[in-house]
């Protein structure tokens, strides 16, 4: 797990997509609504967040009185029952983008909604209806409309820049914090390799549904991590008036924390009989063994051009689209280029003869290809569904796949197809346990209905949804009992000697609920914390599936997902879908209690983000900002906020970090977003992204007039003042990083390295006139990692002493007397000392050990004269709590042990050091992202 710091929480980034995001919607309530004719029933009305349009209606039985298609008359209800649904014009601001129907008469039709012809993030509404005899009549509708939006749609922002800034705001996040001699390999390639490293596409212009609308650039990201070589895919959206990427997401589905990178893929090969090559007999039977021994029955198909039976299954849908289920020998092949896109070369595993021999077994073939059919069979059998589309879609599973060379244990859905690693020692292939393999195709599912954005809350609900029949399937396949202990784990028939608790991934049976579990995150941690806070969601159900009917509580969660959710669903939406589809099905009295009961018990309740409690004083309450840092210095802190809907650029803001007195407002409202502040107590600096250049920004406490010290036409960050001298480190357009400062008295500058790109500087602190760095550099031919001292008054530069050859530097932080900085001198699971030397190298002390029990595993430092405050995160196996990034304290006079400087539950980061032990920082334990303060540490949590 790589350390991440604190951004965007899963909330989201503002009031409005904390609502929608976050998704903190009424519990079911009554409201009358308008009546349409004398004899209709009152709906019962789930009102919207931040929109006049109902989150949710139900109860009602009105005529459509549009004909045509479904899609005519859900648009025309939503027209007549104007006064109810405040749409206007629902013809040219809905695009019907599915609707399916049964043979009962049910109708479901979804509408994305559009904004002056753009698509709204997350804007879908949902219309239910019941056709008797071509006779329709609206039920229910549900989702999110935004009716507030008013932006402008004129750019301003050139694709060329837009790419070049998704790129950049990818590459900072991927880079982290630490500069590690693996970066070594992109400071050789110079321009060539690290221009390769990373691209950008731009996709269409979208509408972020905060406030008024926020108009984006969509850019898709992809290429390699520019240090360990490992695929990306990162969704970014660019303001297209500022340049600012305002939010920022892995678009991958996995079923564990690891994230795999991948994108939407082109179609795949096989997609039909012609399409894999086969030509043959279709209905050939044979056999193949599981990984746990288990002899299964498969359907093959026989290759006449390969003279071999094959895994693939077109028994299944012959009847319907004549596609198959397949599975393919991707051995060998790379997550990089499995996901997202075709591997070339790979094929259908075959055999001479129709048994199916080790080789199969051993790769997880077998047991993909047999779990695929069950669970193929469970959708159509249960709810009439035809695959993972509703229409037939091909199924293929690409199984025995590597991550760097390495055995990989992790599977995951690329949009169009199953990936399963190929395990480990102690792992078999991905694919060996059924509830990883319907937890993965489940993902299509959702895809294909309710599709939930997979970030924060709503990819919380993804996870939970896909682990929720995962399991249901897992169980029935194998006869488990609801009732058995350990009938909600997930993966644990995947390991070959752990016992079946101590393998698995999830347990739906944890007990997890908000207000004891719920973890605020950054978008950079597990996308928001899709996995992380899953089974707060997913053990609510399960508690309904063991106290209900078992066919009653799937038949409820997939009439919910398919009729009901919508992209920005979050836990409390989520409870309300599965409300109402319960009494569509006819759910009694005592049932609905039984469903009412397991959510409260897992604290799914009205107004659960309020009662999250923190041990730290609150500065600065819902900042509605991402990843734009804080800065302390002097009695004062700085931090970046948008308005309170989000919808505006973010500005800049300072205050004293007692509490005292208000906040006062530091940039100007020209249109730019305003970041990365840092104060001394006397002058807030700060960037500000505009158009075409990024610029470094200066005012005066004070008060006067604020003045650019800076042009940037890439990305800068880690901004830093202290008296004339302001330092910070920019991103040259291949990747390199490069510490700079200026003088504000005097105007000289300078890039510290000269800006070229064979050298990497990085990670700058101030004091007194005085830079330090983090400098990887070339040393008698061989590149080496050292902290630098420089006094920009005489030019001097001196090399600071380490203990052993530095594998990683992080963070430097620089005091009167002392420098501190992080190091990794030693080969092991990525712990860094937190070291201390007098300014001239002397007194070398290290505050917190490399190794040992005690070793943090730190990311980012910030020093005063009389504490050294570092951040740290466990890696871990899942996320919990514990693994989050915390803040520890230290005395820089080395005398005492570290301290937790904070006990809240959630992420703590970008912490700045105020005098003597007093320490700001960005806090998500309210699932908001709030400037909190503490004057001394809590101690031990």
């Amino acid at each position: 797990m790589r350390a991440a710091r604190s951004g965007i929480t899963s909330a989201g980034i503002s009031k409005g997509v904390a609502a929608a995001f976050a998704a903190a919607a009424l519990l079911v309530g009554v409201v009358p609504a308008a009546q349409a004719a004398p004899a209709a029933p009152a709906a019962e009305v789930i009102p919207g967040t931040d929109t006049a349009t109902p989150a949710l209606v139900d109860g009602i039985n009105e005529p459509a009185r549009a004909t045509g298609s479904p899609a005519a008359a859900a648009v025309g209800h939503l027209a007549d029952k104007q006064s109810r649904y405040r749409i206007g014009n629902p013809g040219a601001n809905l695009k019907a983008v599915a609707a399916q129907s049964s043979k009962s008469g049910s109708e479901t039709v979804r509408l994305q909604q559009k904004y002056k012809g753009l698509d709204v993030l997350g804007g879908q509404y949902v219309v239910r209806m019941e056709n008797k005899g071509g006779k329709r009549n609206v039920v229910g509708t549900s989702g999110k409309y935004f009716t507030e939006l008013s932006t402008s749609t004129t750019v301003t922002v050139s694709e060329k820049t837009a790419v070049e800034r998704a790129v950049a705001a990818v590459n900072r996040e991927l880079n982290g914090k630490n500069l590690s001699a693996k970066d070594v390999r992109r400071a050789e390639g110079k321009k060539s390799r690290a221009a390769a490293a990373l691209t950008g596409t731009v996709g269409k212009l979208v509408v972020l549904p905060q406030g008024k609308g926020v108009l984006t650039r969509q850019v898709t990201v992809r290429g390699t991590h520019p240090v360990t070589g490992e695929a990306v895919l990162r969704e970014v959206y660019i303001d297209a008036r500022a340049g600012f990427p305002v939010l920022q997401y892995s678009g991958i589905k996995t079923f564990g924390t690891q994230q795999a990178a991948g994108a939407k893929p082109a179609a795949a090969p096989g997609a039909s009989r012609a399409a894999a090559g086969a030509q043959g007999v279709g209905d050939t039977t044979g056999t193949g063994v599981r990984t746990d021994g288990t002899k299964v029955d498969l359907n093959l198909y026989y290759d006449t051009s390969r003279k071999q039976f094959t895994l693939s299954d077109h028994v299944r849908m012959q009847d319907t689209s004549k596609n198959p289920i397949s599975t393919w020998d991707a051995r060998g092949v790379e997550a990089n280029d499995a996901a997202g896109k075709w591997p070339s070369g790979i094929k259908v595993f075959g055999s001479p003869v129709q048994e199916f021999g080790k080789d199969a077994t051993e790769a997880g073939a077998i047991d993909a290809q047999w779990a695929a059919t069950q669970v193929y069979d469970y959708y159509k059998a249960k709810h009439g569904r035809d695959s993972l589309d509703g229409r037939g879609m091909t199924i293929n599973s690409l199984v025995g796949v590597t991550n760097g060379g390495q055995p990989w244990v992790n599977a995951f859905w690329d949009g169009q197809k199953m990936v399963y690693g190929v395990g480990d020692e102690e792992y078999k292939p991905l694919a060996s346990d059924i509830d990883v393999v319907g937890h993965e195709m489940t993902h299509g599912v959702i895809e294909n209905t309710a599709n939930l954005v997979y970030v924060g809350q709503s990819g919380a609900l993804n996870e939970a949804v896909a682990d929720y029949f995962g399991n249901a399937i897992d169980t029935d396949s194998s006869g488990t009992s609801m009732d058995a202990p350990d009938s909600g784990l997930l993966g644990e028939d995947l390991c070959r000697t752990l016992a079946a608790r101590d393998c698995a991934l999830r347990d739906l049976n944890d007990g997890r609920t908000t207000s004891k579990d719920f973890l605020g995150v950054s978008y950079n941690v597990d996308n928001g914390g899709v996995h992380l806070n899953s089974t707060i969601f997913s053990g609510a159900l399960w508690d309904m599936r063991q106290d209900l009917d078992k066919n009653l509580a799937d038949a409820i969660v997939y009439k919910a997902l398919t009729e009901y959710l919508t992209p920005l669903d979050g836990f409390t939406e989520g409870r309300n879908a599965i409300v109402a589809a319960a009494k569509d099905l006819k759910a009694n009295a005592k049932q609905l209690n039984v469903i009412q009961r397991s959510f409260n018990a897992h604290g799914i309740v009205r107004g659960w983000e309020n009662a999250l409690g923190m041990d730290s004083d609150t500065l600065f309450g819902k900042l509605n900002t991402a990843g734009t840092g804080t800065g302390a210095g002097g009695g004062w802190w700085t931090t970046s906020k948008s308005n309170d809907d989000g919808s505006e650029p973010y500005s800049v803001y300072a205050g004293r970090t007692d509490g005292k007195g208000a906040p006062k407002l530091i940039s100007p409202n020209d249109g730019r977003f305003h970041v990365y502040p840092a104060t001394d107590g006397k002058n807030v600096v700060w960037a500000a992204y505009g158009t075409t250049t990024v610029d470094v920004m200066v005012r005066p406490l004070a008060g006067g007039p604020a003045k650019k010290v800076w042009s940037s036409s890439t990305d800068l960050q880690g901004l830093r003042i202290d008296g004339d001298l302001v330092v910070w480190e920019e991103n040259d357009p291949f990747g390199g990083r490069h510490a700079a400062y200026k003088n504000l008295k005097t105007g000289a500058q300078a890039y510290v390295d000269g800006g070229r790109y064979h050298l990497l500087t990085a990670l700058p602190s101030v004091k007194d006139g005085k830079m330090a760095y983090a400098k990887l550099w070339p040393v008698q031919g061989q590149y080496k990692l050292d902290v630098e001292l420089l006094d920009t008054r005489t030019g001097k530069t001196s090399i600071l002493p380490q203990k052993a050859e530095v594998n990683g530097l992080g963070q430097t932080g620089l005091s009167t007397t002392h420098v501190s900085w992080l190091v990794d001198e030693v080969e092991d699971a990525g712990q860094m000392a937190v070291r201390r030397a007098n300014h001239d190298g002397s007194k070398l002390l290290d505050l917190s050990p490399e190794t040992g029990d005690k070793a943090l595993y730190a990311f980012d430092l910030t020093a005063s004269e009389e504490a050294v405050t570092v951040n740290s995160q466990l890696p871990d196996t899942q996320y919990r709590n514990e693994s989050l990034p915390k803040l520890w304290q230290f005395e820089a006079a080395g005398t005492r042990e570290g301290e937790r400087v904070s006990c809240n539950r959630g992420d703590q980061s970008y912490a700045s050091a105020d005098t003597g032990r007093r320490v700001v920082w960005i806090d998500g334990t309210t699932s908001n992202t709030d400037l909190v303060v503490r004057d001394r540490p809590a101690g031990r949590c």
